[in-house]
């Protein structure tokens, strides 16, 4: 097929039946995706994909949070699709449907120039930690973490809201539901929040938010104690100061990907920070 043919393709909403060879896309890529994975993903958000006679050759996916803001990712094209338009047609999709909101993504080395020719600018980096665990890491004894109770959730939204700049309940809502959630309790308030659930090769920390780096810490350990022995993994922006400690805990830095943000960027208020990642994808 030429290339004025593929760059004719229209975008087709990517539905639950596309999914099995949409694992095989980023699987060929070495993404660390399961079934699972790209089910919650789309069920959390919306996505386009482009077919090529009847085969998934490209995907990209995006989450509202709240009415301004909104995350973009899981952007996959085969690779003897590439460099045909198919990546710029996709994005172009997710932009017009998300109808003007601020976005962020985490841009691999390959994306970088379609992300910048779409306006993206670079905001920092995210710093991809991952290992099999050799043995949990203590946990501070003068950090009361504890196990999550419902009458926390109001108390999280406003967390995550200070910490990310964005809405993102039904992000939260969506983890909670499938996780393990370790708060921190001072003077009787929440004052930080922590995530552990199933994803890619074992398990992924992360949302944590906490005051500071400390607090930040004695939740990863918290979250970490059930899963000595198994891979873990944890996306850490650069900026929070956490990749020394993850290091030193058996956790090294493997890889890392570049912040994006195209519109008014997001707003954190100093008095709460996010120290890691839902994921790359949904941020």
């Amino acid at each position: 097929m030429q290339t004025a043919g593929l760059r004719s393709l229209a975008p087709v909403a990517l539905r639950p039946e596309h999914l099995p060879q949409a694992l095989a896309l980023s699987r060929a890529l070495q993404w660390p995706y399961r079934l699972e994975d790209w089910a919650f993903a789309l069920a959390l958000g919306k996505g386009f994909a482009i077919e090529i006679d009847g085969r998934l050759a490209g995907t990209a996916l995006w989450w509202p949070y709240g009415e301004r803001r909104a995350s973009t990712g899981m952007i996959v094209v085969a690779a003897d699709a590439q460099r045909k338009g198919i990546g710029r047609t996709l994005m172009d999709a997710v932009l017009a449907d998300a109808a003007g909101r601020s976005m962020i993504l985490n841009s691999t080395r390959e994306g970088l120039s379609l992300y910048r020719a779409l306006g993206f600018a670079e905001r920092g980096r995210v710093h991809q930690h991952q290992a099999v665990l050799a043995e949990a890491p203590a946990v501070d004894p003068g950090m009361a973490v504890r196990s999550l109770r419902q009458a926390d959730l109001e108390a999280i939204r406003g967390l995550d809201r200070a910490a990310s700049g964005m809405d993102r309940r039904s992000l939260i809502e969506a983890l909670f539901a499938e996780g393990e959630v370790k708060v921190i309790e001072r003077n009787g308030d929440v004052r930080g929040y922590g995530c552990a659930r199933k994803w890619g090769r074992g398990i992924v920390i992360g949302p944590v938010v906490g005051e500071n780096a400390t607090e930040a810490r004695a939740l990863i350990a918290a979250l970490s104690a059930r899963h000595a022995g198994q891979f873990v993994r944890l996306d850490a922006p650069s900026g929070c100061g956490l990749s020394p400690w993850l290091e030193a805990i058996g956790l090294p830095q493997v890889d890392q990907v570049v912040a994006m943000t195209l519109g008014e960027p997001t707003q954190p208020t100093p008095n709460a920070t996010l120290f890691a990642l839902a994921s790359q994808s949904l941020g």
